[in-house]
């Protein structure tokens, strides 16, 4: 037996949001084995959300692509190849192609979520070996607007701001953003200044009532789509009022006077009108923006995806111009970076209309320079298909193969119909991801295993422009190769494929990633974001730093344009006259409701990584459409039901939910539930496709819908989980993954996890007619409930079924078929390993309520030290508020993602 292996810990970074959370990996050099916060990292300070301190629960190998596969022909399944033969194929495919049809008619689709240096290699791939732009991202549908926005008016892709601005500011402006679900390390700073100055104002804008908005001192809950009329009308205010600084205007900016004469007719009267919000709360909110010292606003998706997302950027930033608020501490205007490496995609210039360092494609300086920095003879100077447009030429069959990197557009990108075409008619589509159950990848006719957190090295750069480095700290599992490496192995092959080996070996020479970033690094020289004098050494030596960071330098800058110049041809920023539209899409009298899309607090994206720890489940378990109580009575719904909810593009089938945070007239979807856990795409069936015109980032967030109940009265419930933990977690992912391949025959099917140490896999299906027997009996296999020693009862007259497996008095799997009704209470017994030798005359009984002694939990409110809101509303019942919840159930003071919350509910929410 070998003996146990010391512990371990690695430096590295949170894979989630662009908040950038520093972490120490602890292992045992093999296998992940626990994850704490970086006490001095300073994104985080040590501090962690739920979905962070849950990362290495998400390491299993379940779920994993752990070897190349290559299907030969459309009509046979793929089979494990070699790396060579994969490698092979991808470049005579790709060869052909390009030989053939030209550059552009293959195709790359990356990820927000890849590291500096596999971006870099990427984009030197394309555009300079190949020779096109045919290369775009995720980030293009999360941060694009944010990026034209900045460089509209300030001049370049640069946030100004560092995260010690969100406590250092007087007023905080938060627009489009549920920090405290989507960046809620961030969010706990605001939280924590706030506490310490109760005189911060702040302003939260938002149609939703969320845990961010509860928190606000004013909350402006607008119209969605009409955000530019809010921000014309705030300095309108801010004009009349005499709260602009007419001194920074003069010497710093340029175009206000065009922008005044715009929203001199757009007083708070008009804007309230088509807002929907209050004259009286648009003038507050602009005169707690100009009287204040330090005032910052903060923006993320709700504004970014958006038809006019530029504008809606451009118009914020107004705000910060308008009163000389940049480069100063806790001022500014600074947007949050969706993803953990965004940012650093951007840098290296890796989307369709990008060029590495910040380089404009336009401008035939910048063209040149790259082209001789790459030593190649051009680079290409028009812009390829962002990401909308590029599937769209899939679809048409102009880009014949497609090479989609660590992303997952069959469940993230909008008008899923018209995805799934494009999928299914690409001629050759390599899939290079580390899950090999993600939608995309049952499309892919190759796929390629990818390394995943903590397993690769690199860089990554958080929304305030910080850069860390990251190290490994466990070997690849399978054959998978950190993403870098996969590029310069394509490379090569294709340059022999091509002709071309010399130049391939030329351009690609990388014996490391560190080799990768130094150029990268060396590109930037002179340029705004320069970072020439970063090494990996100096990383490790300084710590995470931001950027620019010179030769020479010994720190990062921790804002910009504090001296008023900008990198503009005129040197100040500028005023845009912002189009004035609303949404894409109104409610009409065929699609009466405006749905609504967003993040929960402790998923992630497509939950490739968090759709595997069952505890992440237990606050939100299952894909439910959020309505206002008025819409539920107006269209008969009753809480629990199933519905129907219909777009112009397609239809979903959500359990519906009450919820007083929207106004009537809305409902809310969060975007992470897909095929994996539902029978369709979510909330991408139902989104639509149109893009800004400057960023091309599509309007994810929202579209017009109908609502109506269905009628699928045959339903049936499956639960298993397993008696030792270790085996639990294995075997409920693995049927978990299996039942998610039976969910598209029935009307309405949901599979995800429950508990926590000794996890359970819940199947939940619908139908409109009796489901077949041969059905029900493949998924008792599959799920082991067809042993002989089940407890089961039948009565086939009303076409019920029920069976039970115990392990000593301890329930382990259970099928309920026709009655499904007693579901909570009996899952409740299985997760909590609560014996049932008193409840066994119930176990198979229709009983809605739980039998008295049976424990009644509810959902998990507090996720990090297991506190259910059962246990938190008898505490408040006895009197305790949020420090007395703290003190005596221990809730909220680990994470804090649930103070929100807490807050909400001693308030009687």
């Amino acid at each position: 037996m070998n003996a146990p292996q010391p512990l371990q810990e690695t430096r590295a970074t949170c894979p989630y949001c662009g908040v950038g959370c520093g972490v120490w990996i602890q292992h045992d050099g093999q296998q992940i084995l626990g994850v704490r916060g970086d006490p001095d990292h300073p994104a985080n300070w040590g501090r962690l959300c739920t979905k962070g301190a849950s990362l290495h629960l998400s390491t299993r190998p379940e779920t994993r692509l752990l070897y190349p596969e290559l299907r030969r022909s459309r009509d046979l399944p793929r089979a494990r190849v070699s790396w060579s033969e994969a490698l092979e194929t991808a470049a005579r495919r790709f060869a052909e192609l390009i030989q053939r049809e030209g550059p552009e008619s293959v195709g790359f689709y990356l990820s927000g979520q890849l590291l500096t240096e596999d971006y870099y290699v990427f984009n030197k791939l394309v555009k300079g070996f190949i020779g096109s732009n045919n290369v775009d991202t995720n980030s293009r549908l999360c941060m694009s607007s944010a990026v034209a926005a900045y460089k509209q008016t300030l001049g370049v892709d640069a946030p100004p701001c560092s995260y010690e601005d969100m406590e250092q500011a007087d007023c905080l402006l938060i627009v489009g953003s549920n920090m405290a679900y989507a960046h809620p390390i961030a969010f706990r700073r605001i939280e924590a200044a706030k506490s310490e100055r109760p005189d911060m104002r702040l302003i939260v804008v938002d149609p939703r009532r969320t845990d961010t908005a509860a928190m606000a001192d004013l909350h402006l809950a607008i119209r969605p789509g009409t955000d530019i009329w809010l921000f014309n009308a705030m300095l309108h205010v801010l004009i009349w009022e005499g709260l602009v600084d007419r001194t920074y205007l003069e010497a710093h900016t340029e175009g206000f006077a065009a922008l005044q004469a715009h929203v001199q007719d757009m007083g708070p009267a008009v804007a309230a009108r088509i807002c929907g919000v209050p004259e009286a709360d648009i003038v507050q909110a602009a005169r707690w923006w100009g009287a204040s010292p330090r005032a910052l606003s903060l923006w993320c998706q709700g504004l970014n995806q958006s038809v006019h997302g530029t504008h809606n950027g451009a118009a914020l930033i107004a705000l910060s111009l308008a009163t000389g608020r940049l480069g100063t501490p806790g001022n500014g205007p600074f947007s949050l970076t969706g993803q953990p490496n965004a940012m650093g995609g951007r840098e290296v210039g890796g989307m369709a209309n990008l060029l590495s360092a910040h380089r404009d494609m336009k401008n035939p300086q910048d063209l040149a320079e790259i082209a001789h920095f790459w030593g190649v003879p051009s680079v290409p100077s028009k812009p390829g298909p962002s990401a909308v447009a590029l599937f769209e030429a899939v679809r048409r069959g102009e880009i014949k193969a497609l090479w989609v990197a660590c992303t997952n557009p069959a469940h993230s990108m909008p008008d899923q119909a018209l995805i799934r075409e494009a999928l299914e008619r690409c001629e050759f589509l390599v899939v290079q991801e580390a899950y090999g159950n993600t939608e995309t990848a049952a499309y892919g006719d190759l796929l390629l295993p990818a390394a995943t957190w903590g397993e690769k090295e690199g860089t990554v750069t958080n929304s305030e422009r910080r850069i860390t480095h990251v190290n490994p700290a466990v070997p690849p599992l399978g054959e998978a190769r950190a993403d870098w490496r996969i590029g310069v192995d394509f490379a090569q092959a294709l340059g022999r494929a091509l002709g071309r080996e010399a130049e391939a070996q030329r351009l690609f020479p990388y014996a490391g990633p560190e080799a990768v970033f130094l150029e990268h690094a060396a590109s930037t020289q002179g340029r705004d974001l320069d970072i020439s004098g970063l090494t990996y050494g100096l990383l490790e030596d300084l710590g995470p730093q931001q950027w620019p960071f010179p030769r020479g330098a010994r720190a990062g800058q921790a804002r910009l344009y504090g001296s008023g110049r900008f990198p503009t041809p005129s040197g100040r920023a500028r005023f845009l006259v912002p189009t004035l539209e609303v949404a894409a899409e109104e409610p009409d009298r065929d699609y009466p409701l405006r749905v609504i899309t967003g993040r929960l607090r402790d998923q992630w994206h497509g939950m490739s990584r968090t759709g595997k720890v069952a505890r992440l489940y237990s606050h939100v378990d299952e894909p439910r459409i959020e309505l206002h109580p008025e819409d539920m009575a107006r269209f008969r719904i009753q809480e629990g039901d199933l519905v129907r909810v219909s777009s112009r593009r397609g239809s979903v089938v959500l359990r519906a939910q009450s919820a007083d945070s929207l106004q009537p007239g809305h409902a809310f979807v969060a975007m992470h539930w897909g095929r994996n856990v539902l029978n369709s795409s979510g909330a991408n069936e139902l989104t639509l496709n149109q893009v800004d015109p400057f960023s091309m980032q599509p309007e994810l967030k929202q579209a017009a819908v109908r609502v109506e109940t269905v009628s699928l009265p045959y339903q049936a419930l499956f639960m298993r989980t397993f008696p030792e933990a270790k085996e639990a977690v294995g075997r409920t992912l693995e049927i978990g993954a299996a039942c998610a391949r039976w969910l598209p025959h029935f009307a309405y099917g949901a599979v995800f996890l429950a508990g926590r140490e000794h996890p359970a896999v819940v199947l939940r299906l619908a139908h409109d007619r009796p489901l077949p027997e041969a059905w029900l009996e493949a998924l008792n296999r599959l799920m082991d409930l067809d042993q002989p020693d089940c407890l089961s009862y039948r009565d086939s007259c009303r076409g019920i079924a029920k069976r039970a497996l115990m392990a000593g008095e301890v329930l382990m799997g259970l099928s309920l078929i026709g009655e499904t009704a007693a579901e909570p209470w009996l899952r409740d017994l299985i997760v909590a390993r609560q014996p049932v030798a008193q409840f066994r005359a119930w176990l198979l009984a229709p009983l809605a309520q739980p039998p008295a002694g049976a424990c009644g939990r509810g959902k998990t409110i507090c996720n990090c030290l297991n506190v259910s809101e059962s246990e938190i509303r008898a505490a408040i019942a006895r009197g305790a508020d949020v420090e007395g919840l703290k003190d005596q159930l221990k809730c909220g003071t680990s994470c804090g993602s649930c103070v929100p919350e807490l807050k909400r509910m001693v308030a009687g929410g």
